[in-house]
């Protein structure tokens, strides 16, 4: 009997697929999203590509539509793979809905599925460079962030709204959160014999981006572009490679990591041009 593996892809846009297209050869890969229709987009892309892929709808917000999709991926075969790529963005969402979602979703996704993940998995969690651009956080910030059981990660102090009400802000922390909990949860995915990363991508060109680039944050997104030491913009492709290396045999020796891939808009930043215009 064939042996089949899962790779499960929370998010199906561009970045997702991408990296999906370099691991997901002889796999079957289940593409999960709040948006049918999203999922659908990307599955029909996929399978005219000669992938083998199902669709399902999952609302990382909540403890039991993940743990519904855990049993969709389960029934499908052991889970060797884990791209989680959804989330929402400041200019999307609010605050609150950013925490619930980026933060708390992420937090739960891990926690769901490393419980199940197979020796030798790999997973990739999709960060963002705006969790390096803010300010450091005390070491018990940090340690909440990482550590704080997922149910009651949203009550910390420090992430009440009476404290911050900025979307902007929660979504900084929810990234920087991301990385965090990344790195405590490689420890315990290393106990099965997994690996995780946290990829941190800058303005990469997907359709949400786009959106940006002709909203009200547009003149922002051309000046950390044009500022910085790239020049430009990111591609899927660009993330798929990376990601494809962090789950792939050649990354072995790689977990508990962020990987920050903005073409410098961190470096400038912080020690360049954009330190006076952001």
């Amino acid at each position: 009997m064939k042996i089949i593996n899962a790779i499960v892809v929370i998010g199906a846009g561009s970045i997702g697929q991408a990296i999906a297209r370099r691991v997901g050869a002889g796999s079957h890969i289940l593409l999960a999203d709040i948006s049918q229709e999203n999922c659908n987009a990307a599955a029909k892309i996929l399978s005219d590509a000669g992938f083998q892929v199902s669709t399902t709808i999952v609302d990382i917000s909540s403890r039991i539509s993940v743990q519904k999709l855990v049993e969709i991926a389960k029934a499908i075969g052991g889970i060797t793979g884990l791209i989680h790529a959804a989330g929402v963005s400041p200019s999307q969402a609010s605050a609150s809905t950013i925490f619930q979602v980026d933060l708390y979703g992420t937090a739960l996704v891990l926690e769901e599925f490393g419980n199940v993940i197979e020796n030798g998995g790999s997973a990739v969690v999709i960060a963002s460079q705006s969790g390096h651009r803010l300010p450091s956080l005390t070491p018990e910030q940090d340690k909440a962030l990482a550590t704080t059981p997922t149910d009651e990660l949203l009550t910390l102090p420090f992430l009440q709204l009476d404290v911050l009400d900025s979307s902007l802000f929660a979504y900084q922390l929810s990234k920087r959160g991301n990385s965090l909990r990344v790195k405590a949860e490689a420890v315990r995915w290393g106990k099965r014999g997994a690996r995780i990363n946290t990829i941190s991508p800058g303005i990469i060109m997907t359709p949400l981006a786009n959106e940006e680039l002709n909203g009200p944050r547009a003149e922002v997104y051309r000046k950390m572009m044009e500022t910085s030491p790239v020049g430009r913009a990111g591609t899927p492709d660009e993330v798929g490679l990376l990601g494809a290396l962090l789950m792939s045999r050649e990354g072995a020796f790689i977990t508990g990591s962020d990987f920050l891939m903005d073409g410098g808009v961190t470096a400038a930043y912080w020690y360049g041009e954009l330190a006076s215009t952001l």
